[in-house]
């Protein structure tokens, strides 16, 4: 069910379109997305705990892109802001300290993020329109007044 936290987390247009896009592929593809997202956290965490710029670049290139993939823009704009400082610091030789608390944000992040994308596809929950469009609880097309 979207709720405004999740309505903050996703952008559902973007959403709808990929899941238009993947059709019956689709929950398979959101499932490589929680695998994907969980190694990349663990690798990233582990980056940080050995202070290795250089480690957090690709996991954070991963998650973002897989992440604007499914519309979730937050969790994609913090894993480019971690990725994109990294990059630098791998440049100028600075360990990532200063990425700790962008880091420490990635995990709730990701867990809420996957939570929505999770009750939007699961044929349990009753939905409420999103701001693209009013939609009902069968996924079919409402009006708006």
């Amino acid at each position: 069910m979207s709720t405004p936290m999740a309505d903050d987390l996703i952008n559902w247009k973007a959403f709808a379109e990929t899941r238009n896009l993947m059709g019956a592929g689709f929950v398979r593809i959101l499932g490589y997305f929680r695998e994907d997202g969980m190694k990349s956290l663990a690798t990233i965490e582990e980056a940080m705990r050995l202070k290795d710029s250089a480690k957090l670049v690709m996991p954070a290139h991963t998650l973002k892109g897989e992440s604007w993939q499914f519309g979730a823009e937050k969790l994609g704009s913090l894993a480019e802001q971690v990725e994109i400082t990294a990059r630098h610091y791998v440049e100028i030789r600075q360990d990532p300290s200063d990425l700790v608390e962008k880091v420490a944000a990635l995990r709730p992040t990701f867990e809420a993020t996957l939570a929505a994308l999770e009750a939007e596809v699961s044929p349990l929950v009753e939905r409420k329109p999103h701001a693209f469009g009013n939609r009902s609880a069968f996924g079919g097309r409402g009006f708006s007044s």
